[in-house]
């Protein structure tokens, strides 16, 4: 589908980003998807946004030869287009139009994998598609001068599209729940083997999926494209002091993320919510790094994780094998936050080991001294402490052993769990 992207850019106003470089952003989620062919792309200024059309008149002309010039069977705008401009649009140019919601939708339902993951771009879809069906057929009920109370033209059509979709979403959210609960009992039995739980965030292709790979030897999927992990995923690996943690792989955070895609993936994110420490990972080689930071913040704190938590994380300065060394001290220096940092190419693996071992440390909880005695046929407690690195001294007894062990509150639990099963 030839498909031409079309950033406006309201002149009067303060913009965080540049122009130029949200044009490229929505240049990348069109070609996220294949079956679009990229035939042109533009920053349109808009000196004040007209509720029919977006656009002026003069500027809707230009736009519409264009089309026609080019061929264009899909127009996307990268921003929020109302319905009544989307109709009066498309019959103006003759073409398609997709607004960034729109797009990102698209995006998502292409690449859901996962029966959860299908039902929550499906859920996202639907109340996006609600929303718009609704205004559209307003606008249309007032244009042919409907009255409320008599019912104009097209209401039955109305009632019926509005009950076939919440039908089907309320279908959605039952289905969903029970995937749900099902997440939220694996969750419960990972926490009865307390393996602490490291959640990987950041703005779409900071390349969260490449340091996951690098990390955990796994081939999840990592391109260089937006959106290229949908479906969390999750690994256990070993640090290098022997703790045991697991490892998630999260969907990318991006500017104006759809309030649909946030409230249908919030149970998906819960595995942020819930995570033990959080790895920021950051585009350090990105021109708006620092804006990308802000928005990923943004949504964290949209779906619950409170300031306090969020100083806490560790942010992760990725892609430091794009830069030379003086741009690196640069961006080193403006990226300062209270949160501790750690600079890592996650493609070339520089900086990944002491990248495991801030984690180490940053989890690692504080130790106290106990004294056990152990009979000879507690063989499998024993050998449990002394793979556990925990064992001080040891003495033998006529009884058994007296050991003196330095644990965490967690192991010693883990410890008594393992002793009641012997039982």
């Amino acid at each position: 589908m030839r498909t031409y992207v079309l950033h406006p850019h309201l002149t009067g106003t303060q913009q965080r980003r540049t122009p130029e470089l949200a044009l490229a952003e929505a240049v990348s989620l069109t070609e996220a998807l294949p079956e679009l062919k990229l035939v042109g792309s533009a920053v349109i200024p808009v000196p004040k946004t007209r509720p029919g059309t977006l656009f002026g008149s003069g500027k809707v002309d230009e736009l519409a030869s264009v089309c026609a010039e080019d061929e264009v069977d899909l127009v996307i705008i990268d921003g929020p287009v109302s319905p009544v401009q989307q109709r009066n649009l498309e019959r103006a140019w003759k073409v398609k139009i997709l607004d960034r919601t729109g797009l990102i939708l698209e995006i998502f339902g292409d690449r859901a994998q996962t029966r959860e993951g299908v039902l929550q771009v499906d859920l996202a879809h639907l109340s996006y598609q609600k929303t718009r069906l609704v205004r559209s057929w307003t606008h249309l009920e007032r244009q042919r001068g409907g009255l409320g109370f008599v019912g104009g033209p097209g209401e039955t059509q109305i009632e019926a599209d509005r009950r076939a979709l919440d039908e089907r979403i309320q279908q959605i959210r039952r289905a969903l729940a029970k995937v749900v609960k099902t997440r939220g009992l694996h969750r419960a039995g990972r926490k009865k083997v307390p393996f602490p739980v490291v959640a990987l965030v950041g703005y779409t292709n900071a390349g969260k999926s490449t340091l996951f790979n690098q990390i955990t030897g796994a081939s999840a999927v990592a391109e260089d494209m937006l959106f290229a992990t949908l479906d969390p995923t999750m690994r256990g690996i070993t640090l290098p002091g022997g703790q045991r943690i697991i490892l998630s792989d999260t969907v990318g955070f991006i500017s104006d993320l759809p309030t649909q895609l946030v409230a249908a993936f919030r149970a998906t994110l819960e595995e942020v919510l819930d995570a033990d420490l959080i790895l920021h990972v950051r585009d350090i080689a990105h021109p708006e790094t620092e804006a990308q930071a802000a928005d990923v913040g943004a949504i964290l704190t949209e779906l619950g994780v409170t300031d306090t938590r969020q100083d806490a994380m560790v942010e992760v300065l990725n892609k430091i094998d794009l830069l030379d060394d003086e741009a690196l001290k640069a961006v080193t220096r403006r990226a300062g936050r209270t949160a501790p940092q750690i600079a890592v190419s996650a493609l070339t693996g520089a900086g990944v080991p002491e990248l495991l071992q801030l984690i180490e440390d940053t989890l690692e909880e504080p130790t106290h001294t106990d004294q056990l005695s152990l009979a000879f046929s507690d063989g499998r407690a024993r050998a449990w402490l002394f793979d556990q690195k925990v064992v001080q001294s040891e003495a033998q007894t006529e009884d058994g052993f007296q050991i003196s062990v330095e644990w965490t509150d967690t192991q010693q639990s883990r410890f008594e769990a393992l002793r009641q099963k012997q039982v």
